[in-house]
């Protein structure tokens, strides 16, 4: 572990070393806080623009006098851009500015809240409030868990990303051939994946501080450990939303 290289200051640097990295760690998991919450905000902002605005609604939607009707092309167009944005980000990161990972995070963070202006369409406004206070109480937990626990977590890890490459098949699946007691075994199992992700990816970010403290690339540690807990905590909102969602009527 990074730990073990803070013997290098003579008598009393252990200390002195030990106490600059653990306030470099805390100042990192709070800039990784303070991404993901403003992309929280950014994406919620973007949500209740156009649930409320029926202009910029029309510009995503098939807007009827009873409400939202689906996607138009530019609709789907930005469900589906997140994606290709988080593969572009994968896969040129390490060439990128941190300007550009910035710029990325944002784009990804505004477009979300597209898909989840259609929970704001669909269901009604308490249970949203109500599933989303659950969802925050829950990241809360489970965030500090994955911070403080010393049980290393990497063997769930990969558990739980197999577990995510079989929820989306199954997501896939239950698409073409719906199925309620499919979707109900999703939610369950959606609710559980990512609510261990949280605390996984928690004790991933602390870690991967280790390997960037000094270096010209935390920033961009920061950013991708933002995106990671804000996925997270989307994901587990809209599962949470199927338990707990009431229908407009």
């Amino acid at each position: 572990m990074a730990n073990q290289n803070f013997n290098t200051f003579g008598r009393g640097g252990v200390i002195a070393d030990q106490a600059t990295y653990d306030a470099g760690l805390r100042a990192h998991m709070i800039k990784v806080y303070n991404y993901m919450a403003s992309g929280l905000a950014l994406s919620g902002i973007v949500a209740f623009a156009l649930f409320n605005v029926p202009s910029l609604a029309a510009l995503f939607f098939e807007v009827t006098p009873r409400g939202v009707a689906g996607l138009n092309v530019l609709g789907w167009v930005a469900i589906f851009a997140p994606f290709g944005l988080l593969l572009l980000m994968g896969f040129r990161a390490a060439q990128m500015s941190v300007g550009g990972v910035q710029a990325i995070y944002w784009a990804v963070t505004a477009l979300m809240g597209v898909s989840l202006s259609l929970l704001l369409f669909r269901y009604t406004g308490a249970s949203v409030a109500r599933a989303f206070f659950v969802t925050a109480a829950s990241f809360g937990a489970l965030s500090l868990y994955g911070y403080t626990t010393k049980k290393d977590l990497s063997a769930f890890g990969k558990f739980l990303f197999m577990g995510l490459i079989g929820l989306i098949l199954a997501s896939l699946v239950n698409m073409f051939f719906p199925s309620g007691t499919m979707t109900f075994i999703i939610s369950v199992a959606g609710v559980l994946i990512f609510s261990g992700l949280i605390a996984y990816d928690t004790q991933r970010i602390k870690e991967q501080f280790a390997d960037a403290w000094g270096s010209d690339t935390a920033e961009k540690v920061a950013i991708f450990g933002a995106l990671s807990l804000y996925l997270d905590f989307v994901n587990l909102f809209q599962f949470l939303m199927m338990f707990m969602g009431q229908d407009r009527e």
